[in-house]
């Protein structure tokens, strides 16, 4: 059986595929919004995610940007990614020893370095997505940000605030949530809406394959603190990621809504952990094995989402739509691959097929797609920001989350105006700092209990 391509898996070729998939077309002025200067790029955050999308900047085609300035809370990784991008990006690359920055106050040093016009990309855990951006915004620098985007209520409030004011700069924000940005579901929503299969009546997602990236974590090993060991594992917590239900899953949730044109108004779900006990050692992480979330939106309509992350079990990675004309293939494998389709009746052949997107080579990498959008927008000083729908998005996502991990239907002004916060005090994290999520005397952490707990996760 062919294994799905995820989005780690795609971003380890970005350097031997980044060629290929620049914007045809459409080059832009060497020139920086405040003058003459490259635009200058700071990387906060500087593991996979992060160098992809430092790679991804320096693609863009015309575009005359340098990185400046890296930062991350661990001491190897700003030389480690700097290096790694020099033998891509040689002349592009300058971000001296000087301009290499590590701890959790690294992000201020290297956004220091920037001009207000400049970018900064922010790849760390999103539980730090709101301080990063609060600064940013102070700086008056453009961003780009990773999903998610909040992991809960109180954050999702304060970004949505940050977002006013980012506005009011006119700064423009791209969000890492791609798949609005492949240009085959980009023809596919247009469709959609102009009712080609009529009223969307059911929405289904999936992304069920074997454990990956830090889906579950052994104990703690000695050698590194509580925090710094969940900051590096950061999927297997929730007040880091959102768990991999939050991390994994929302893309696959994000363009359905997209595509459904809103965003749910209430959910119910299940799931549970289970092999927690193997040959490799006793799993601690917070996660479930496996999730399954019934969305409902204001209309009645319902999203039927199904995670799982289980070795030797069926690989289920794709998204569908249904409507009273006809149904569409959004996603055909992975979070957002071509080709989407669309089809007559509930049937999903090659029979009933009454349209399939075409997409030319050049532009069928949708993460590149996102920063040619974002590079022109800057340099042409165009409206950008997505912020507002990557918060939405993020909460949605979280909404399943919660429901499946307290057992109960959670709408989504309850999550919104909740007062639950996973790490109130991420901000003012040092190395020294005990983690916002403690390990008992075994070194297991605490994990959801539906029916329990009801008001929070854990």
């Amino acid at each position: 059986m062919r294994t799905p391509s995820t989005r780690r898996s795609f971003l380890a070729d970005t350097g031997r595929f980044a060629a290929a998939s620049l914007l045809a077309g459409h080059a832009l002025p060497n020139v920086h919004t405040g003058g003459s200067d490259a635009i200058r790029i700071a990387l906060i955050g500087c593991g996979g995610r992060g160098a992809g999308a430092a790679a991804n900047a320096l693609s863009v085609p015309g575009a005359d940007v340098r990185l400046h300035a890296v930062a991350d809370v661990f001491a190897d990784k700003p030389a480690a990614a700097v290096d790694a991008l020099k033998e891509q990006f040689a002349g592009m690359v300058d971000a001296p020893a000087d301009r290499q920055f590590t701890g959790f106050d690294g992000y201020r040093h290297a956004m220091d370095t920037l001009r207000p016009g400049d970018i900064v990309i922010l790849t760390t855990p999103p539980a730090f997505r709101w301080v990063h951006y609060a600064y940013a915004i102070d700086k008056g620098l453009n961003v780009f940000m990773e999903k998610p985007v909040t992991v809960d209520g109180p954050s999702s409030r304060r970004m949505l605030a940050l977002n006013e004011k980012a506005k009011q700069k006119n700064l423009k924000v791209g969000v890492g949530l791609m798949s609005r940005h492949n240009h085959g579901m980009q023809e596919l929503h247009k469709r959609i809406a102009g009712g080609e299969i009529g009223e969307l009546v059911l929405l289904r997602g999936y992304r069920m394959h074997a454990p990956a990236a830090f889906f579950r974590s052994l104990k703690k090993p000695d050698g590194i603190s509580d925090l710094m060991y969940q900051i590096q594992r950061f999927h297997s917590f929730l007040w880091a990621s959102g768990g991999n239900f939050s991390d994994f899953n929302i893309h696959i949730i994000d363009h359905l809504c997209w595509m459904k044109g809103g965003f749910p108004v209430r959910a119910q779900g299940l799931g549970g952990r289970h092999y927690r006990e193997t040959n490799e050692g006793l799993w601690v992480d917070q996660n479930f094995d496996s999730y399954s979330v019934e969305y409902t939106f204001a209309d009645g309509s319902r999203m039927f989402f199904d995670g799982r992350c289980m070795p030797d079990t069926k690989i289920l990675y794709g998204s569908y739509a249904h409507g009273t004309k006809g149904c569409a293939v959004v996603s055909a494998s992975g979070d957002c691959g071509l080709p989407s389709s669309l089809h007559r009746g509930g049937d999903f052949s090659a029979a009933s097929r009454t349209w399939i997107s075409e997409v030319p080579p050049a532009e069928q990498d949708p993460y590149q797609n996102e920063w040619n959008v974002l590079l022109e927008a800057i340099v042409h000083d165009r409206a950008h920001n997505e912020v507002d729908d990557g918060i939405k998005t993020s909460l949605v996502t979280a909404l399943g989350r919660m429901a499946a991990h307290t057992g109960q239907e959670i709408t989504y002004d309850e999550i919104l105006q909740s007062e639950f916060e996973f790490a109130p005090d991420v901000d003012k994290l040092t190395l020294d700092s005990p983690a916002p999520v403690l390990a008992d005397a075994e070194g297991r952490y605490p994990v959801p209990m539906p029916g329990m707990k009801k008001l929070r996760e854990y």
